[in-house]
């Protein structure tokens, strides 16, 4: 294969394919399945020699990057796809295994969520560069809903999972300070949106609390209101990772015995140029 495409007797691109043992060959076959084309192996008695046209499968795009390769509108009949969603999902239902689960969840999203194409444009390159980041930001953020899904935003999620720690008592006193300064620290992110919109955070953090279920703040509106239905929310997965994080690294700055930082310096600011004294350097 790579000597004929360093020869130029046929242009491919070789793709190193994912997964390994039955399922490497599963997924081989879901690509045969969207394309069109049919699994080359000497399992079933097909090699690279006698390949034919009509066994390849195609697509309207195919992107090949260095961690990915992404099928955009695969040639496959839609009734084959059909079946072969319809054969995963009975696995996923017979399966007990957490990691077959997920693998299956993997393939079936891969089959049947198809792919969208987002154009970024701006007048000036700054803007775009701002601009795609944003959209990057929304993409990574979509992933992760889709993995774990979403919860009502603005902060709003936190503030209602510290009604957990309201029973929980520490073995001693400093365990006890600690549980006080979790609920401090998950009061937070809601505390820092109403201030950058220039509110009262207590005032809006009171309301809150006293509310229950999606009930939040818009900071962009200054209205309360369900969060959900406002089209403010979070995925779970980086509320969950934050909060686990955040506690991973008080538990090390506890432990450690000593931090470095930068020292602040106190250097006064450069008197400005004194204008219309002629012969001064």
């Amino acid at each position: 294969l790579v000597v004929n495409n360093m020869r130029g007797i046929v242009k491919v691109a070789a793709v190193k394919s994912p997964g390994f043992g039955d399922r490497r060959k599963a997924i081989l076959q879901d690509l045969a399945v969207l394309t069109g084309g049919v699994v080359i192996s000497e399992e079933v008695g097909l090699s690279l020699e006698g390949v034919t046209e009509d066994q390849l499968g195609s697509a309207k795009r195919i992107e090949v990057g260095k961690e990915e390769t992404v099928v955009v509108d695969g040639a496959g009949e839609k009734s084959d796809i059909d079946g072969r969603v319809a054969q995963i999902k009975a696995q996923l239902e017979k399966t007990t295994s957490e990691y077959d689960k997920e693998k299956l969840s993997e393939r079936l999203a891969k089959l049947s969520g198809g792919v969208a194409v987002i154009k970024v444009g701006a007048a000036t390159e700054v803007a775009m560069k701002e601009k795609k980041d944003r959209v990057d930001d929304a993409l990574h953020a979509t992933r992760a809903a889709v993995e774990e899904g979403v919860v009502p935003g603005g902060g709003v999620a936190l503030v209602r999972a510290i009604a957990a720690l309201d029973g929980l008592k520490g073995e001693n006193h400093d365990q006890d300070i600690g549980i006080i300064l979790t609920k401090r620290a998950m009061e937070a992110p809601l505390r820092q949106i109403v201030s950058n919109g220039g509110g009262e955070a207590s005032v809006v953090l009171n309301n809150v609390a006293n509310g229950d279920g999606n009930y939040g703040f818009n900071a962009s509106t200054e209205e309360y209101g369900d969060m959900l239905k406002m089209g403010i929310l979070d995925p779970t997965k980086v509320v969950r990772a934050a909060l686990q994080h955040a506690a991973s690294i008080s538990g090390l700055m506890i432990t450690t015995e000593a931090m470095i930082t930068e020292i602040p310096q106190d250097t006064p600011a450069a008197a400005p140029d004194m204008g219309g004294m002629g012969g001064m350097m």
